[in-house]
């Protein structure tokens, strides 16, 4: 059981993970060593990796980004449901923080469908923007520093499709649920209000984790 997931009864979350989970070998392998790393509790919990999974193939995405990488979990789940000729663009700065998911990457036979980029993701993002150009990506998953979401979210909006989807991790807690305010969840406060009525998505908040946020752009009027 996962200290991220906090929405649902014990007793109630041991049954959900009974009846859905199907968390590979792998991942679950991965997840277990970084429970050793320092911030372990920054990973994503086995059925937001599964649900982002099933994401990526509802939508038969081939090219996603990833801002915010971590250990690697994520990254690892995604790349597993891509087609072979898929790609997935991870934003990090973390080389120490990285190293631990490429070993498995690797193993999964993976490795060839992730690009690891090292330095600040709206550097990345506006670097892809100039070389693959508007409407370039289907799928991104943000989950990075906080203060910088509303950035990403702007960057990233114009690089994924019409029909592409934006999740968008940890919209309802970081350690101190958003709803009782504070400094600290201050910036993902000002992101949930950036894009509550922003006419150029669909948006559903799920109570997954500690909050994933779903946006779907839509097409051009």
């Amino acid at each position: 059981m996962t200290a991220r997931f906090n929405s649902l009864p014990p007793d109630v979350y041991k049954y959900m993970l009974e009846c859905s989970d199907r968390e590979p070998e792998i991942l679950a392998r991965l997840r277990a060593g970084t429970a050793t790393v320092q911030g372990s509790e920054m990973q994503v919990s086995p059925e937001q990796g599964q649900f982002m999974a099933f994401l990526v193939r509802l939508i038969s995405a081939r090219r996603c980004i990833e801002v915010g990488t971590y250990t690697g979990y994520s990254a690892l789940a995604v790349a597993l449901a891509l087609p072979p000729e898929g790609k997935l663009i991870c934003c990090d700065v973390s080389d120490e923080w990285t190293q631990h998911g490429r070993k498995y990457w690797r193993e999964a036979g993976v490795e060839s469908r992730i690009e690891l980029i090292l330095q600040p993701a709206i550097k990345t993002l506006s670097e892809l923007l100039m070389r693959d150009g508007q409407n370039s990506f289907d799928f991104v998953f943000i989950d990075a520093d906080k203060a910088g979401y509303i950035a990403y979210y702007e960057e990233t909006l114009k690089l994924v499709r019409p029909g592409g989807l934006i999740a968008v991790d940890n919209t309802l807690a970081s350690s101190t649920p958003v709803v009782r305010g504070g400094e600290r969840m201050q910036a993902t406060r000002n992101f949930n209000a950036h894009v509550h009525n922003d006419e150029r998505v669909d948006l559903s908040l799920l109570p997954i984790g500690e909050g994933l946020t779903l946006l779907r752009k839509r097409p051009a009027p």
